[in-house]
């Protein structure tokens, strides 16, 4: 009879370490590959002549983590912890996101997560069930980089497909890949599409790598302001100027917060347990795991209230982060929809009455002790909803920058949603 694995066993050995997680499932792939027996070992992969691989929908590994079968106080307790905190699942993902490159890129190479393009609450989950985690490389044209989506469900009964209303969670991620020794790119399998649905995730993919290319052209560390934008700024500026003059009646109103005042910092040395395969470095999902935590904290601390959670927005890693290095987090509230002023391109958003979504921008950096060299290891963007009334002001002029920024994809969040603002009821994403 095959044995389920459970909360206490399988998942806690992530928790602990992810390390040895991922190790032991790069040695026994059959632990997660349940779809598709010719997929168990390396050797096995389905490849044309040229190398290229084929059958991006065939094979799709999944990691189970079974709930439903614990005893009714186990239950009770993992209302609290930990699954209830999304950045064990971002754990999980990224792990996972791991083991399906090296399915398709083979075990000679580098790989790692370079960005997580957008995770998105599909279908908040509302009673405690098992879980069933899967993805697969959606696009790869043999550079060196290549797209997998993963998405996190209501595992199905033997035999039965994931029904679209069990998807809770689904993301996309660029990983790389790099040479094992001189750490450059290097090119890897091209991915085949057969069928019908292959090309429709194909085409995705290859739209959200144009759309990467685009935002970075008119990023705001490369272009001003457009006029919009500076006319926000403007009417942001007159703002706090009337709140300052003696000869105005109107004063900042106790919703409105600067900026300044909504940061959150974080020191920590890296430890051992959490290093990834490679050498000595840091497993990405442990990094995305704290600056959630964090980011959850200065929504709730900002707001006075408990937030939920409703999409990661494009984050990047910039650098790797060392074991026993000091990692520096700070986390910042810097769009609220609605916003401290109305304006002209704010008509998109569809943020329910009576909430606020805070969007909470957390910046890491890494410190080596012995030398006192601080380098940037990535941005990451959360969005938040909280059941009350809340705004944020911009003062400096790099405050501004973030405002605008976040403003951006505060929008883009505003055309994506498809009805995640429910978390609040259910309580599993907060």
């Amino acid at each position: 009879m095959e044995q389920r694995s459970t909360y206490e066993d399988e998942a806690d050995i992530f928790y602990h370490s992810p390390t040895v997680w991922l190790e032991q499932n790069m040695e026994q792939l059959a632990l997660i590959n349940t779809l598709d027996d010719r997929s168990k070992k390396w050797a096995d992969q389905e490849r044309n002549a040229d190398g290229r691989v084929t059958g991006a929908g065939r094979s799709w590994p999944r990691y189970l983590v079974f709930f439903e079968q614990l005893e009714p106080q186990m239950k009770e307790l993992l209302k609290d912890a930990p699954y209830r905190d999304v950045g064990t699942l971002l754990m999980d993902l990224d792990a996972l996101s791991g083991v399906i490159a090296y399915k398709h890129t083979g075990p000679d190479v580098t790989t790692v997560t370079a960005a997580f393009d957008r995770i998105t609450i599909i279908n908040p989950l509302k009673e405690i069930c098992d879980l069933e985690l899967s993805g697969q490389v959606t696009y790869a044209t043999g550079r060196s980089s290549m797209e997998i989506s993963l998405q996190v469900a209501k595992a199905p009964k033997d035999g039965e497909k994931v029904k679209a209303e069990d998807i809770l969670i689904s993301c996309t991620c660029t990983m790389v890949s790099l040479d094992s020794v001189t750490k450059k790119p290097v090119n890897i399998n091209p991915l085949i599409v057969e069928t019908e649905e292959e090309r429709r995730l194909y085409k995705a993919g290859e739209r959200n790598s144009k759309q990467k290319k685009e935002l970075g052209k008119v990023s705001l560390l490369k272009q001003t302001p457009n006029d919009e934008e500076s006319d926000i700024i403007h009417a942001l500026w007159q703002k706090q100027v009337q709140w300052h003059d003696p000869n105005n009646q109107e004063r900042k109103p106790n919703v409105v917060a600067f900026m300044d005042q909504t940061v959150l910092r974080t020191a920590a040395i890296m430890q051992p347990q959490f290093r990834n395969r490679h050498h000595f470095m840091i497993f990405g999902g442990f990094l995305l795991k704290q600056t959630f935590e964090l980011a959850f904290c200065c929504a709730a601390s900002f707001s006075h209230s408990r937030p939920t959670f409703i999409s990661l927005d494009p984050s990047t890693f910039h650098n790797p982060v060392p074991v026993g290095s000091v990692l520096y987090l700070t986390a910042t509230v810097t769009y609220t929809d609605p916003p401290a002023i109305d304006s002209p391109g704010d008509e998109t958003s569809n943020v329910p009455a009576g909430k606020t979504r805070v969007h909470v921008r957390v910046d890491s950096k890494v410190r080596d002790v012995e030398h006192g060299v601080t380098k940037p290891t990535g941005q990451f963007n959360f969005s938040f909803e909280v059941d009350r009334d809340v705004r944020v002001m911009p003062k400096t002029y790099t405050e501004f920058m973030m405002y605008i920024d976040a403003r951006r994809r505060a929008l883009n969040v505003a055309r994506l949603a498809t009805g995640a603002w429910i978390g609040r009821e259910t309580g599993v994403t907060e």
